[in-house]
């Protein structure tokens, strides 16, 4: 569960994102609240999208994080990520009847990743997914408590090690480079397997990307390498929340 200092900077911001209500003779009429991006809290944050941008999605990512091993007790190189998605953005607090509050929103990536195994067909004797059929069926993501997370897409890792996203029925292609990030806040969720929550990120399009220009991963939970005990590979499960623009 993310730490209370954090809540209140999360619920601080949507509060003050909120448009003033238009009121009629003696009632108030709730408006739909333009989504905010979430903040750190720290001393560095992720540039905000550009006032000319549109949130196309936010879309819950659940999956594993890559890293090899070249040799005992040396650091962990990344090595991709694989990730299914499911559209999140009508569960944004005030978007409708749907809507979570926001505390229970920014919990969703710790909630489904404490409660939920990974969606992805994994390997039975070694670390990873399957190299030749890594994505499970493309269905809604059920959680405790009746809550249905519509399928959206997927992200994985091109042959030329690009990081992409495909979604929306094929609306959204987006090949993408990394052009800023921050650690994750302190206190966030480390995940199940204790290895530390994997940092927020800034990316842009490369080439051949259409339906959105950047996307940002916030919120994460867990994805930080077990370490290099041997030569080899290495998996760790993590959620996130990705946020489209175009």
């Amino acid at each position: 569960m993310l730490p209370t200092a954090i809540l209140v900077l999360i619920t601080s911001a949507l509060a003050a994102a909120a448009p003033v209500a238009d009121q009629g003779p003696g009632c108030e009429v709730d408006t739909v609240q333009a989504p905010a991006l979430p903040k750190t809290g720290g001393s560095k944050e992720l540039p905000d999208p550009d006032s000319g941008l549109a949130l196309k999605h936010i879309a819950l990512g659940f999956g594993i994080q890559n890293y090899t091993c070249t040799k005992p007790g040396v650091a962990a190189t990344a090595a991709g990520a694989l990730a299914m998605l499911y559209d999140i953005t009508h569960l944004y607090p005030k978007q409708g009847a749907d809507s979570l509050s926001a505390q229970d929103f920014n919990n969703l990536t710790s909630k489904a990743l404490w409660t939920h195994k990974v969606p992805l067909n994994m390997n039975r004797h070694e670390p990873g997914a399957s190299r030749t059929n890594p994505f499970t069926r493309d269905a809604p993501l059920h959680l405790q408590g009746q809550l249905t997370l519509p399928f959206l897409g997927h992200h994985y890792f091109d042959a030329a090690g690009v990081p992409t996203f495909d979604l929306d029925g094929g609306k959204i292609h987006l090949p993408c480079s990394k052009l800023a990030s921050v650690d994750a806040p302190v206190g966030a969720d480390k995940g199940p397997e204790g290895t530390g929550a994997v940092g927020w990120l800034y990316l842009g399009e490369k080439p051949g990307a259409f339906g959105s220009k950047y996307v940002y991963r916030v919120l994460t939970a867990g994805g930080v390498s077990h370490g290099c005990n041997q030569v080899g590979t290495d998996s760790t499960s993590y959620t996130a929340t990705y946020w489209f623009y175009g």
